[in-house]
């Protein structure tokens, strides 16, 4: 079966961030972007690379969990932890989701409680005690490309040749769930009287709250004539 590589984020401290880790993820190979928690996020830094990168959303971690089993995908926190392996000693089996920390805790102890093994990345300096996130990212899906076998992109001079853009045809600097999934969560919110929250039971979203009151609104349509389906939209970086 091919390997693939895939990346978590789970309520990055700097969302800036995002658009750098998504010019990496897409130079290395990475399949998909896996946002938990928040939809929104800054693109600044991709140049446009995040256009041909796959995003989705969940919710929890926990959901986010259920879906790489389904596809089964191992969980690789990108960690200082006990019993983590040196990444360039390739400790993987197959498909594999890496996890990376917020950059001034790290991996929480639910984000850790996902993982199926660490990975860390070894210094031989003594001025800075670790990399930021972007940069940990790179090393880490350079090492799982090498070792999943993955073809070298063709080159064109001293640059690699890049693909042609995909359109998309909704939201910038926005993940959202299929239309469908939409129109259920928005039945399942006037049940309860609400936009504001959904019940535990229903949807899993209660360690999120801040973050979900902020964007209760983000995926509702911007007119009412607006029905295509809502997946990502990203502009190039000027």
């Amino acid at each position: 079966m091919e390997k693939k590589s895939l990346v978590i984020v789970h309520n990055v401290a700097k969302r800036h961030n995002i658009g750098t880790l998504a010019r990496s993820a897409t130079a290395f190979g990475v399949s998909e972007l896996i946002l938990v928690g928040r939809k929104d996020f800054n693109s600044f830094g991709s140049h446009g690379s995040a256009l041909h990168l796959s995003f989705r959303h969940f919710y929890t971690l926990e959901q986010a969990r259920q879906y790489l089993k389904d596809e089964d995908c191992d969980i690789c926190g990108v960690e200082i932890a006990d019993g983590a392996f040196a990444v360039h000693e390739q400790p993987f089996r197959k498909s594999t989701a890496f996890l990376l920390g917020n950059e001034g805790t790290g991996l929480s102890s639910k984000e850790m409680e996902i993982c199926d093994f660490f990975v860390y990345i070894s210094q031989y300096g003594c001025g800075t005690a670790s990399l930021n996130v972007t940069i940990a990212a790179s090393i880490v899906l350079h090492h799982f490309a090498v070792w999943a076998g993955f073809p070298e992109r063709r080159r064109d001079g001293q640059k690699f040749v890049v693909a042609e853009k995909p359109v998309r045809q909704v939201r910038r600097n926005f993940c959202a769930e299929p239309l469908e999934v939409i129109v259920k969560e928005r039945t399942e919110k006037k049940e309860l009287g609400s936009y504001d929250w959904l019940n535990e039971g229903v949807i899993e979203r209660n360690e999120e709250l801040k973050e979900k009151t902020e964007d209760s609104f983000s995926c509702m349509p911007e007119n009412k004539n607006e029905t295509t389906t809502l997946s990502m939209l990203f502009d190039s970086d000027l």
